[in-house]
């Protein structure tokens, strides 16, 4: 990874890698909203309600994946002092913010007509609550400080500790009695859901995917170059 430490070769590379990134988040949306609203029967039990499932679930599982790679990004900045890994860390935070916010509206949309209640105290609704803060205390630690470095090490510091919530999160309907139904997709016995309904939770999945390498490439090109326009009127008011 430290061949990528180096910003211009790094910027060179998501030039590449981002525009292909924006074409398949359309393309993978597109095909996905199309497969879930029409290409999908209704569920059994929950009818058309069940197509909430195709936005909440892959929400849901994005909020986790941005959110152990920001952890890793932590260990890898403080351990390695690798100069991208905070600022991806910095550029990652929002959009995995966002993910979960996506996750805990629709969670309770899905909610109110299947459980009869629009929010419940339960162990998986919870600890996802808290992933939601968790994201939010990250963003307003790392600015909290004067001195930049001091915020981004208490915000990786933040990171680190909070990744045990993710745990939690996964297993929380195993470990204790919750209104949540159990995995149906990522499971030890392979998926119970059926395949007419998991090929479009899967595309959804795959377009959130991308939608987020998109993004966070976009964001970490405005937070490298910022980081040089702040080194450049550094250096200009230490020169005068």
């Amino acid at each position: 990874m430290h061949r990528f430490a180096n910003p211009a070769r790094f910027l060179r590379l998501s030039a590449v890698i981002q525009p292909w990134a924006a074409g398949a988040t359309v393309v993978l949306l597109v095909v996905g909203l199309y497969l879930s609203l029409f290409g999908s029967p209704p569920d059994y039990q929950q009818g058309d309600t069940v197509r909430i499932m195709y936005v909440h679930v892959p929400a849901a599982w994005m909020a986790l994946f941005v959110y152990v790679n920001m952890a890793i990004a932590a260990a890898v900045g403080l351990v390695w002092k690798h100069p991208l890994a905070d600022l991806f860390s910095k550029a990652a935070a929002p959009v995995g913010a966002g993910f979960t916010a996506v996750c805990l509206v629709t969670g309770s949309l899905w909610g109110a007509p299947m459980w009869g209640t629009w929010w419940v105290w339960d162990a998986r609704l919870t600890s996802m609550l808290i992933l939601f803060f968790l994201y939010l205390g990250y963003m307003a630690l790392v600015n909290a400080f004067d001195d930049p470095e001091r915020g981004v090490k208490a915000g990786n510091v933040l990171l680190l500790v909070g990744v045990v919530n993710i745990p939690i999160i996964k297993f929380s309907v195993d470990w204790w009695n919750t209104l949540h139904q159990p995995a149906s997709v990522i499971r030890m016995g392979g998926p119970t859901i059926a395949g007419e309904m998991l090929v479009p939770l899967l595309v959804m999945a795959f377009a959130f995917t991308a939608y987020f390498v998109s993004v966070v490439l976009l964001r970490l090109k405005s937070e490298i170059l910022a980081r040089k326009i702040q080194t450049l009127r550094l250096n200009d008011a230490q020169g005068r």
